[in-house]
């Protein structure tokens, strides 16, 4: 396995310790998944294992050729996960590569992805393409260009997104939105922390004491209504 993305890599490391903070963003996001599910951008399987454990029939995906190989060589043989491809949203012939996978997919799940894509309307566009007739779209996004960070830049994230912007995309790509709201606000706090420090990383010893901290963050997120966090969460409909 060879890996290209060092940074990502070794973020996404990280947060796989974090087992308590997976597991509340896999619970926010589960209950609108349904039917056969296509997770783009993968990455190491952090989210992905929840959904298997839970025996949900998904086909897991990933840009990056080295997380495809960690993905098989990990969930390969797991009997509720249908396939393991390379997707690549931003493929100028989109249609024409992946026509055996028009329309496949009752649910597709993009966790911290589109932050990544130069062109966000393609991406939505080719998700689109992917879903049956009815289907829901799940994304998850860095919230408020206001946070944008040196580690931002160092992920290669091109935008952090306000709810409106993130839905003035779903709809103009020809989403219908079902629901809409920001997701962990007491992370703010240790993203600006990061930010004034110019980290370039997310520290191990950090991150294990905010993963402690989820339950106060739970409360913290249903006390402000979800208006404000540092993730913004769009459910959308074909």
């Amino acid at each position: 396995m060879i890996v290209t993305d060092k940074t990502g890599f070794e973020i996404l490391q990280v947060i796989k310790k974090a087992s308590s903070f997976n597991q509340w963003m896999f619970k926010t996001i589960s209950p609108f998944c349904h039917g056969s599910i296509l997770e783009i951008g993968s990455g190491t399987g952090n989210i992905s294992e929840f959904f298997i454990k839970t025996n949900y029939k998904i086909t897991l995906s990933d840009i990056n050729s080295g997380y495809v190989d960690l993905l098989r060589n990990q969930f390969a043989n797991c009997k509720n996960v249908t396939d393991i491809l390379a997707v690549d949203l931003q493929l100028p012939d989109f249609s024409k590569k992946y026509t055996a996978l028009h329309e496949k997919y009752d649910t597709i799940v993009l966790l911290n992805v589109l932050e990544h894509l130069k062109d966000e309307d393609s991406a939505i566009s080719n998700c689109r393409y992917l879903l049956k007739e009815k289907g829901t779209l799940i994304i998850l996004v860095p919230a408020f260009m206001l946070l944008y960070s040196p580690l931002d830049k160092e992920l290669g994230h091109y935008r952090r997104y306000a709810l409106k912007q993130l839905k003035n995309c779903l709809i103009r790509n020809e989403m219908q939105i079902q629901k809409s709201f920001y997701f962990n606000a007491i992370g703010i706090l240790a993203w600006l922390y990061g930010k004034v420090f110019a980290l370039k990383t997310i520290p191990g010893g950090e991150m294990s004491f905010f993963d402690k901290l989820v339950p106060v963050a739970k409360i913290c997120d249903k006390i402000l209504f979800h208006k404000t966090g540092l993730s913004a969460i769009c459910i959308s409909k074909k």
